[in-house]
């Protein structure tokens, strides 16, 4: 999974917020004219070289377009949780903690749909610990319980998120997606793609495998 930069101010190249391509960004200040050409100093433009289209920047922060600039859910999310993503993407510049609240909510869906309750995210990351959980992944939940101070509750505003950790939920959800929908998904299409007589004497040999620990 690529690495998404966000756009940031005076940055020569980031993720463009209208097109989500890794583009380069060209910048030019803002002038109006009255009684000449005067500069807005405080007001710039960011032209992307792959859309064509531009972001504003008003005070070092961009101001249009109101979309977020936040990564682009993970393909493999089902449908229902993807929706929930995007609303928080939709919402990130106008209410952080509100996206935060959302992606929380994500998070529970993604461990049910890992086979657990999705309930209490402590009781699911340690069944899931038992159930094989890769320990980065384990650590990404874990910053998921801690920063929400342990009792906040899925779809519920946290008063201490802001955009930084709403951000950093993003992109712990396709992390989190990606190693463990998106990656068993790859290796099993990989081995669905090898001949059948293959897999079937890989099934033997699996097979004898089972009779000869049975049988110690």
């Amino acid at each position: 999974m690529s690495q998404h930069y966000q756009p940031e101010f005076k940055k020569s190249s980031f993720h463009c917020p209208n097109c989500g391509a890794f583009s380069q960004q060209k910048w030019e200040n803002v002038f109006i004219f009255h009684q000449g050409y005067q500069s807005l100093s405080t007001t710039f433009l960011a032209f992307c070289t792959h859309c064509h289209d531009i972001s504003i920047w008003h005070r070092e922060k961009m101001v249009f377009p109101e979309n977020s600039s936040a990564p682009l859910p993970n393909d493999d999310l089902p449908e229902e949780i993807k929706n929930d993503y995007l609303e928080a993407r939709e919402i990130l510049n106008q209410s952080p903690r509100g996206s935060a609240a959302l992606l929380r909510l994500v998070i529970q869906k993604i461990c049910k749909l890992l086979g657990e309750k999705g309930e209490h995210i402590n009781t699911d990351i340690s069944n899931l610990v038992k159930n094989g959980l890769p320990q980065e992944i384990q650590q990404s939940l874990d910053y998921v319980r801690v920063i929400g101070n342990n009792a906040v509750h899925p779809g519920r505003l946290d008063i201490k998120d802001n955009r930084e950790i709403a951000v950093n939920l993003f992109k712990l959800v396709n992390i989190i997606s990606d190693r463990m929908i998106t990656q068993p998904k790859q290796i099993q299409n990989l081995y669905n793609s090898l001949p059948i007589s293959q897999t079937e004497s890989i099934s033997k040999r699996d097979g004898k495998a089972s009779n000869g620990d049975n049988e110690k």
